[in-house]
């Protein structure tokens, strides 16, 4: 590791302040991201610029009743807050699902949505990556792959994004509030991080030296139900082969609306418009879900080793919404 300087912000704009005259600064959180790249030779600050003392951490209830979780809030203290877990549950599950209760306890909300890819090329400094040097090509597209993406690559980059908690946030319709030295701003999460195109290495539309501040999430319809599943190679904290956040608001049998959103498939969480658009409407059935996955992963463009990955999105879009469906029936 290089060697680096440390600081600690106890204000915002001492924090902005400090990054703003540092090329080489980054903020650092939980560090259970950053550390690791620092480690391994992917990053090399020149500066940290610790924020976990700032005053961004807890959940409280906004007046317009959206629900905001400050960015220094752990994983594990936004799990289980109550009215996260009351309504929100897919986010909490995400969250449960995403790593050991040590890593949660460390990282933190803002930290979770800055976090890199664990593809295998990227993490190796001695192999091209055009994450790591633009241009320089990407290996993963002809080698190793069977774990990569099938949805909005490019041929500048196959690397899926890992995290699950911003899969969950990116179906709730989730807003990042950050805040630069000329003033506040805000970016829906579904626009936070950009298609991959021909510049893997820009990874979110932050803008330059900004700093998150919170997440915050609308009031869900009182009758929708939502719920996480992601499957994975073993059950042991490994990142998403595929996962779903999705949540379903029935009437009187039809879809009044559903939102979907998948880990696991692309370089961000996909927001599965496509097939929302498809079951609008339309019969709460087994059938309508499959056709509306089907809908989805017409896009779809699998690489050799990874085409399993169609089927296994296909089969949990299916699943997850019949279980949704199930029990709004149940309850009703």
């Amino acid at each position: 590791m290089k060697e680096f300087a440390y600081q600690r912000a106890t204000e915002v704009r001492d924090a902005l302040t400090l990054i703003a005259v540092d090329d080489g600064a980054c903020y650092l959180g939980g560090g259970t991201n950053l550390v690791d790249l620092m480690k391994d030779g992917i990053q090399a600050p020149t500066r940290l610029v610790d924020v976990r003392h700032l005053p961004l951490s807890g959940v409280r209830q906004a007046s317009d009743g959206r629900l905001a979780i400050g960015a220094t809030t752990t994983n594990s203290d936004a799990a289980a807050d109550f009215e996260v877990r009351r309504r929100y549950p897919a986010l909490t599950q995400a969250i449960l699902a995403g790593a050991s209760g040590q890593l949660r306890n460390m990282a933190t909300v803002g930290g979770n949505l800055l976090q890199r890819t664990r593809c295998a090329y990227f993490a190796d400094p001695s192999v091209p990556c055009n994450k790591r040097v633009p241009g320089s090509g990407c290996p993963a597209i002809t080698g190793a792959h069977h774990n990569h993406a099938i949805l909005g690559w490019s041929p500048h980059c196959v690397a899926t994004h890992p995290s699950d908690m911003a899969v969950a946030l990116v179906m709730y319709d989730a807003l990042v509030h950050y805040e630069t030295l000329e003033g506040a701003g805000e970016i829906p999460l579904t626009s936070f991080f950009p298609p991959v195109g021909d510049t893997p290495q820009v990874e979110t539309t932050l803008p330059l030296g900004a700093l998150i501040t919170a997440v915050s999430l609308p009031a869900p319809a009182p009758s929708a139900r939502s719920r996480y599943r992601k499957v994975r190679e073993r059950a042991s904290y490994a990142f998403a082969t595929v996962s779903i956040a999705a949540s379903l608001d029935l009437y009187a049998g039809r879809v009044r609306e559903a939102r979907i959103a998948l880990g696991g498939v692309a370089s961000r969480p996909w927001r599965a418009q496509v097939a929302e658009a498809a079951l609008q409407d339309g019969p709460a059935t087994a059938d309508r879900f499959r056709a509306a996955a089907d809908a989805e992963l017409a896009a779809a463009e699998a690489l050799p080793g990874n085409g399993y990955k169609v089927t296994l999105a296909r089969n949990l879009i299916e699943a997850v919404l019949t279980e949704l469906a199930e029990a709004t029936e149940a309850r009703a």
